[in-house]
């Protein structure tokens, strides 16, 4: 039979292997070199991507590779010097250079006693060194560079509109809790922003990235299952002891552990210390300005000195360095506890709540005891005596709790 036509029905006689790798990759000029047949075919990119998820995850991945921690770190520190040296200048231009020496020194007395207190409690916390750092630099000069100025501009609007002494009650009873408290506890949300958040997100578990295929019923069409938007991830800083604790078999919700609260009772103690601090060395060097001025006022330059002569600082010494040390970290300690309940409790309404009712606690003490000053002494020795050491015996009896607590995790034994 002859060879069939070329183009009919049946198929060419295939070449040998030799003629047909010949015929698909020709030799050249070159030794050793061949040619690729046909254009080159230029493949999409993630970003022209046609589906969303892989376009999403791939603006996530560059977004995470520009991100810059250390940058971050140097500006809050930056920030943070420039409060240093306004709180400093607004504190000697009102005491003075001898009076803020004088200032500094006594107030330094009892925040050995106080960061030990606090230090021994951390033990159970595990609050890294850093973060302990940055809330006392905040306390003691961004939050009281916060407070001077905005106490200085309250005063003026209630002197001006309620007169000189409703004003200075309602500034001392009202405003300046509010604005020291409020002062104190943003160190707490500085903590929690998601500057350095690591965004890990999957194909499937998008960040705020909705799923778009769906039918028009909300149903998916493959499995015919409800449609459920995938979880978003809090918009707050995941930080390692503020992390719920996972869910025991005995309660369907999980509760706060010893250890979160301990972060936000040290958290919010160690911003009061720094607080309470600069404001004692105010104080402080401002009752020394005042008796040296006095003394020289009334017996000149040619007497000794005797301790008589200054019985003002006296007085603030031993109010606010010996009798009230750990008022600040106590009223600001209880803001903290609220906010570290909220971060950790698996009850919504407890969630809700807990801050906002610890940072209105935290002024009402605070505002208490403001109230108490103007009370005399024996009417400031009664609030003292009846709200003040009740609660700082509540704050050490829950330090020992979570101490025991926490040292009883760690004995007991793993069981299967």
């Amino acid at each position: 039979m002859s060879s069939p036509p070329s183009g009919g029905p049946y198929p060419r006689t295939p070449a040998p292997a030799g003629e047909r790798a010949a015929a698909i990759d020709p030799p050249t000029g070159t030794t050793g070199t061949r040619t690729i047949p046909g254009p080159r075919v230029r493949r999409a990119g993630p970003l022209l991507s046609w589906h969303p998820y892989v376009r999403a995850e791939y603006l996530l991945r560059r977004a995470r590779s520009l991100r810059y921690p250390a940058l971050s770190s140097a500006l809050a520190a930056l920030a943070l010097a420039g409060c240093g040296v306004l709180i400093l200048q607004l504190v000697h231009r009102q005491t003075g250079t001898t009076g803020l020496l004088v200032g500094l020194g006594l107030a330094l007395f009892p925040l050995p006693f106080v960061l030990g207190a606090l230090a021994w409690l951390n033990q159970t916390a595990r609050v890294p060194l850093r973060h302990t750092l940055f809330c006392l630099a905040w306390g003691a000069c961004a939050a009281t560079t916060v407070a001077i100025l905005a106490n200085g501009w309250a005063s003026d609007f209630l002197i001006a509109h309620q007169g000189s002494a409703r004003g200075e009650t309602l500034l001392a009873d009202f405003a300046t809790p509010l604005i020291e408290e409020s002062a104190k506890g943003a160190a707490l949300l500085m903590l929690l922003l998601p500057v350095r958040r690591r965004l890990r997100c999957h194909v499937q578990r998008i960040c705020a990235v909705p799923l778009r295929h769906r039918s028009a019923s909300g149903r998916r069409p493959s499995d015919g299952r409800p449609y459920r938007r995938p979880p978003v991830r809090p918009r707050l800083r995941q930080l390692p002891y503020f992390r719920r604790p996972p869910r025991a078999r005995t309660h369907t919700r999980a509760r706060s552990s010893p250890r979160t609260l301990s972060a936000g009772v040290v958290l919010g103690g160690v911003t009061a210390c720094g607080f309470a601090f600069t404001e004692n060395a105010l104080y402080l060097g401002r009752a020394f300005t005042d008796d040296q001025q006095s003394r020289l006022d009334s017996i000149g330059l040619g007497a000794a000195p005797s301790l008589r002569d200054f019985d003002s600082t006296v007085h603030t010494f031993v109010l606010r360095g010996l009798l009230s040390p750990f008022a600040h970290p106590l009223f600001t300690a209880l803001a903290g506890l609220g906010i570290a309940i909220s971060l950790t409790t698996g009850r919504l309404w407890l969630a809700r709540l807990a801050a906002p009712v610890g940072l209105l606690l935290a002024m009402a003490v605070h505002g208490g005891w403001n109230a108490a000053a103007g009370l005399g002494t024996n009417g400031f020795l009664l609030f003292y005596a009846v709200l003040m050491v009740p609660c700082f015996a509540a704050l050490v009896c829950f330090a020992f709790w979570a101490r025991t607590r926490a040292r009883a995790a760690r004995h007991r034994p793993a069981t299967a």
